[in-house]
C-alpha cells in the first residue's frame, strides 16, 4: 500500500522536531566545544543524539530494523561530518554572532541538515514502506 502524504508530512515534521531539540537544546559544554578538531568526541556524541532520535521516529512509523540501522550510520556521518565542515569555516574565519557570515554558515549548516531529512524521509517511502 502506498504511503500517503499526509505520513510523508508527519515523519518529516517530527524530524524537524527532533532535529530542534537535538540542535538547540540538547547540546552540553562538552558537544559545543573544540569542534574545529576532526575527532571530536562531543562531535560524535552530538550526532548520536540525532541518530536516535532519528531510529525512534522511524520505528514508530514501522521502519524495518535493518532500515533504521542503515540510516543510523548514513545520518551519524553525514550529520558528523556537516558540523564538522561549518565548524572549520566558522574558526578558519574566526565568525562570530555579530558578523553576517556567521549566520550565513549557520543556514547552510541547517539547511544541509533539513535537506538530509528530506532524503530520509523519501528513502523511508522507497525501501521501508
Amino acid at each position: 500500500m502506498p504511503v500517503s502524504i499526509g505520513t510523508v508530512l508527519l515523519v518529516l515534521c517530527l524530524l524537524q522536531i527532533k532535529h530542534m531539540f537535538a540542535d538547540y537544546f540538547l547540546q552540553t559544554p562538552k558537544m559545543l566545544a573544540g569542534r574545529g578538531e576532526y575527532f571530536h568526541l562531543g562531535r560524535a556524541q552530538h550526532a548520536g543524539v540525532h541518530v536516535i532520535g532519528s531510529a525512534a521516529i522511524f520505528l514508530l512509523v514501522g521502519a524495518p530494523i535493518g532500515f533504521v540501522l542503515i540510516m543510523a550510520v548514513l545520518e551519524w556521518v553525514v550529520h558528523f561530518n556537516i558540523d564538522f565542515g561549518k565548524a572549520c569555516y566558522s574558526d578558519k574565519k574566526g565568525l562570530q554572532p555579530n558578523q553576517p557570515a556567521f549566520w550565513r554558515a549557520a543556514g547552510l549548516d541547517q539547511a544541509l541538515h533539513h535537506l538530509t531529512y528530506i532524503a530520509m524521509t523519501w528513502a523511508w517511502v522507497e525501501f521501508a514502506h
